[in-house]
């Protein structure tokens, strides 16, 4: 049943035809729309932004809330590891999470973004964002899918530095021996 308050009257027109009186229907709430990148890729020890953007027709509450959900890679089941309601920040403080959760968003620019530090493998999996911003609370969540590497590149360019620079060091030191060397040899020739 359609309550009476949200009809209203619209006149329209199709192009080229006249002018129309008709009933349309006023929806109370629009749903909220959550964004986030389908996957990133980070590397172990170092940080990671999980970006979590949102679109409401609603002013921003003073009720709005933002949950991060993680689903490990092979896991059933998730686990709030982050909560942001009434203008304060609640951090998972017992689990894997636990003192590596950063909050960088700001709910005003319509942001619910953290940071997660120090990445470790157990960190691969599913990252759900969801948000609610009263009377908005219809909507999708957004997912993101989180990869953790070996830091293997920067090894690789380290190794090969080494290498040059131990190249380096022993043509410096034949070239040094080999000009000290032709000094002795032309001080005994005069």
């Amino acid at each position: 049943p359609v309550h009476p308050s949200s009809l209203g009257s619209l006149e329209f027109a199709p192009p080229g035809r006249e002018k129309r009186r008709g009933l349309f229907v006023l929806s109370p709430t629009l749903a909220i729309k959550v964004y986030t990148a389908n996957e990133i890729h980070g590397t172990v020890g170092s940080k990671i932004k999980l970006s979590c953007t949102f679109w409401s027709n609603e002013w921003i509450s003073d009720d709005i809330s933002i949950t991060w959900h993680f689903q490990p890679e092979r896991g059933k089941d998730s686990i709030s590891i982050f909560h942001y309601a009434k203008g304060q920040h609640y951090i998972d403080n017992v689990g894997s999470f636990k003192e590596r959760i950063e909050w960088i968003g700001d709910p005003r620019w319509k942001d619910g973004s953290i940071i997660i530090h120090d990445l470790e493998y157990t960190d691969n999996g599913t990252y759900t964002c969801d948000v609610k911003n009263p009377p908005d609370i219809v909507g999708r969540t957004s997912q993101v899918t989180l990869y953790v590497f070996e830091n293997v590149l920067g090894g690789i360019i380290g190794g090969v530095l080494a290498v040059v620079l131990v190249v380096l060091l022993i043509a410096y030191l034949i070239r040094y021996c080999w000009l000290r060397r032709q000094a002795t040899l032309q001080r005994r020739l005069r």
